[in-house]
């Protein structure tokens, strides 16, 4: 299993830093950005780039798109990538309770032509789908954890994400803005197997993997993954699954010391959980057996710890609590590892070991 972590390591930029943000991301198979700082961070503790950097991937050179990935949640991901990501993700079956099938393709087309040439907020792009549709779209009986009722329409905004109708633009002042992967990636299609696509691809980065893995990865139903799984190319190794001739392991040991923040891919994808996630971090770095919840001390590609960053001004004190003992040459690689941190969140890093209070992200 260690040759296994290692060569997951080396694939995922964690044994040498990429020039090359895409490439990061696509080895990570999409960098989880529910929370935008610890998606930057993903990157950056992956590469030599700047936070300004990485976010110029984005907005402005547009390699990077951000919309909805694995597990619905939101991701950034290659913009050269839509075509496999749409085409898996459209495949998936999905649930409607308050929309009609009709009706959620109605608002899938709406959105798609709202946001051809435009980039609109929430409440701006609910006006634009109800002038398409009519004012059913519009009528607020969607739960909103306690607030005021999302219009109709929102229900099927999954929908229209996984076929490519719509994705994130910048900001509006503090309001999230929505816009169409079109203005990435002109004239883009699903592709007709990106579900193969996509189980390659998790299988180069995080095998050898079962079905179960992939399946609690992506969030998919058990009979549509064993439905990839046949259609794919595929050998079966100790473990698992990988693509088939992909069954090269490094002779080099898994080594090194990480800082990885919430949501990072490499824990949230790698399994087994018990080996990722040895002795105590499986009780204190896993939230009910869910990875990401908690930033991870990871050592020598295994979790061995919990961290936390406080910022004040440039003053970004950096707790870590291991879970045993560093030894000397290992605590000189987490020094090298809080500076890297604060170089890119572009602060002055204190590190402080000692017991991290802070309870895990919902």
């Amino acid at each position: 299993m260690n040759r296994v972590i290692g060569r997951r390591l080396r694939r995922h930029s964690l044994l040498e830093p990429s020039a090359d943000p895409v490439a990061v991301v696509r080895a990570m198979c999409g960098a989880h950005a529910q929370v935008m700082s610890a998606a930057e961070l993903s990157i950056g503790v992956r590469t030599a780039l700047t936070r300004q950097q990485v976010r110029d991937a984005l907005w402005v050179d547009r390699t990077l798109v951000k919309t909805r990935g694995p597990r619905g949640t939101v991701h950034l991901l290659p913009t050269a990538d839509l075509p496999m990501w749409t085409g898996a993700l459209s495949e998936l079956p999905h649930r409607l309770r308050l929309l009609t099938e009709e009706q959620a393709d109605q608002v899938v087309a709406a959105v798609a032509d709202a946001l051809r040439d435009d980039e609109l907020t929430g409440d701006e792009l609910t006006e634009a789908v109800v002038a398409r549709t009519g004012a059913w779209a519009g009528e607020r009986v969607v739960e909103a954890f306690g607030g005021t009722p999302w219009p109709r329409w929102v229900e099927a905004m999954g929908v229209a994400s996984n076929r490519g109708a719509m994705c994130f633009a910048p900001n509006k002042g503090r309001k999230v803005a929505y816009t169409s992967p079109q203005r990435w990636l002109p004239g883009f299609a699903p592709a007709g197997d990106g579900a193969v696509g996509l189980l390659h691809a998790y299988l180069r980065s995080y095998g050898p993997a079962t079905q179960a893995h992939f399946a609690k990865w992506l969030a998919a139903p058990k009979r549509w993954v064993d439905g990839v799984f046949e259609r794919a190319d595929l050998e079966r190794v100790d473990g698992g699954w990988v693509v088939r001739g992909d069954t090269a392991w490094p002779d080099e040991p898994a080594a090194g010391v990480r800082l990885l923040p919430y949501f990072d891919a490499y824990v949230v994808g790698s399994h087994p959980r018990e080996v990722v996630f040895p002795g105590r971090a499986f009780e204190r770095a896993l939230s009910g057996g869910q990875a990401g919840n908690f930033p991870v001390l990871l050592v020598d590609g295994v979790v061995a710890g919990v961290w936390h960053q406080k910022r004040s001004g440039r003053r970004i004190v950096v707790t870590v609590e291991p879970f045993a003992a560093l030894s000397p040459a290992h605590a000189a690689g987490l020094d090298r590892e809080v500076a890297r941190v604060g170089e890119f969140l572009e602060g002055r890093p204190e590190l402080t070991v000692g017991t991290v209070s802070v309870g895990g992200h919902a």
